[in-house]
């Protein structure tokens, strides 16, 4: 299943996509909200609509989370290029959902800043309320899907403070969308590339991940319960950099698509 959330009329509405003509289309409204299906997507109701190009439409975020978990540093390379040791646990810390970006919109570089940077990502969106789960229990079942997602991070700020809250949470520094879809395996490898301005900065695979996706779910809902349409950035391959005003960054995941968001200064 492959879905976005869009606006038409003036209203938010939640479109199924599919391949018309050779083109991602929404073909269906769907009338109860993904992240209510109790994790039985195939289930939900919809109501047919004339095809709308999925690059036509007005995006909006694919989600609606009650917090973004974001694991910081789960590739080596990316470690390793920030000169910090690769962590023994899951380094987990939370971006404010005041932060989401719908495809398409203008990341804003806060005057405060001397330099903002791009981190691409896999984001995991959670299905099913997830607290504590058992050492054996499958952790698929809690996942809706996946999609694209930019960490978007204020570098100086996150080295001057310490803490990465205020360096992560400026309002536009979490892009995420196209699409959510689901059928990806991110054990087995899915790619993760981000580009500015046509140029390749940063290419990955959830395969080198240093805690794979289930250490990650598990090692968060020990602490925090995930709820339905909550969102989980799952770490950065190497290759961050600044990005300035005028520029366009591109997170594609494979599978999923590409998003795609512009530079501004304030």
């Amino acid at each position: 299943m492959k879905y976005c959330r869009f606006e038409v009329n003036g209203q938010a509405q939640y479109g199924l996509v599919e391949s018309v003509g050779g083109r991602d289309a929404i073909v269906r409204i769907l009338l109860t909200a993904p992240e209510e299906s109790g994790g039985d997507v195939e289930g939900l109701r919809t109501r047919r609509i004339e095809p709308i190009a999925l690059d036509q439409a007005r995006l909006l975020t694919p989600v609606r989370p009650s917090k973004i978990v974001c694991v910081g540093r789960n590739y080596r390379e990316h470690a390793a290029e920030l000169g910090h040791e690769v962590p023994q646990e899951p380094l987990l810390f939370l971006k404010a959902p005041s932060a989401l970006l719908a495809p398409g919109g203008t990341v804003r570089r806060p005057k405060i800043s001397q330099r903002v940077d791009h981190e691409g990502e896999l984001g995991v969106v959670i299905g099913k309320t997830c607290h504590q789960p058992a050492a054996d229990e499958d952790v698929r079942q809690y996942i809706l899907g996946y999609t694209c997602l930019n960490d978007v991070t204020a570098r100086d700020l996150q080295n001057k403070d310490g803490q990465w809250s205020r360096a992560k949470g400026f309002d536009t520094f979490c892009p995420v969308g196209p699409v959510v879809v689901d059928g990806l395996d991110p054990w087995a490898g899915v790619g993760v590339e981000t580009r500015v301005n046509g140029a390749v900065r940063q290419s990955g695979n959830t395969r080198d991940f240093i805690f794979s996706l289930d250490v990650v779910i598990r090692h968060i809902a020990q602490a925090m319960t995930l709820f339905p349409g909550d969102l989980i950035a799952t770490g950065t391959p190497a290759g961050v950099g600044p990005v300035v005003a005028g520029d366009v960054v591109e997170v594609s995941v494979e599978g999923v698509g590409t998003l795609r968001n512009t530079v501004t200064d304030e």
